[in-house]
């Protein structure tokens, strides 16, 4: 997408992902137990969940979303169990826990597979409206520890970093160092990651007021046409 508007870019991966502590745990949970939602938060969290849901028996589930990305990443095995009956109207932890609708009858059970980093906001805000729910972190995401140093080199280069995760971002200021990630525009993916870039001070930081793919590419094409007139 970016190509296609002639930004040109490079891409760097920053993190890794390693099983979290209850991967193991997920398919014993999901034959145990009956849940209203099962709510999954990112493509990764999306992945690890389907291995699990496979491991279990293929049971029967009723899944909510965060957002269009990690919807395809159900929607692309084609099981129609796994197909989202939920996404919140803002792609985001904030709007999903108040939005997640109550299932008249139901258990009132969540399953929320999670990295082990995500922060609580989701959970709390399920658990708020009466929600009773079982976190399972069932990732977890590492810092990349070694670069090809002419790959590093170019990257650092760049006026424009396009970022979609705080651990991306953290990964990425540990690389490059702290002065040189101040000096760059850090276009995010939504306010979570430009939550994270603030905290970190990094001044120069852009994000969409609606978070997806889309947005997020036309905040980095925005990005890149500001640093170009400077």
């Amino acid at each position: 997408m970016l190509d296609e508007l002639g930004v040109q870019s490079i891409e760097v991966p920053m993190v890794e992902t390693t099983p979290g502590p209850d991967a193991a745990r997920l398919p014993e949970v999901l034959r145990a137990a009956s849940f209203d939602w099962i709510t999954v938060t990112s493509p990764e969290a999306a992945s690890v969940f389907i291995d699990g849901w496979k491991a279990a028996g293929k049971p029967d589930v009723r899944i909510g979303v965060v957002g269009k990305g990690t919807g395809k990443v159900l929607e692309a095995t084609r099981e129609p169990a796994l197909r989202p009956q939920f996404t919140p109207s803002v792609a985001n932890a904030e709007h999903m826990g108040p939005e997640l609708p109550l299932i008249e009858g139901g258990t009132n059970r969540v399953l929320y597979p999670s990295s082990a980093k995500a922060s609580t906001v989701l959970q709390e805000g399920l658990e708020r409206r009466g929600f009773d729910v079982v976190r399972l972190n069932t990732y977890n995401t590492v810092t990349v520890k070694e670069i090809e140093a002419e790959t590093l080199e170019i990257a650092r280069r760049a006026r424009v970093v396009a970022i979609a995760s705080p651990s991306a971002l953290k990964a990425w200021v540990s690389h490059v160092g702290q002065d040189r990630a101040e000096e760059m525009t850090i276009a995010c993916i939504g306010s979570t990651s430009a939550r994270a870039a603030e905290k970190l001070g990094l001044p120069n930081v852009l994000f969409p007021e609606h978070p997806g793919l889309e947005k997020f590419v036309e905040t980095i094409y925005e990005a890149s046409v500001v640093v170009g007139q400077e």
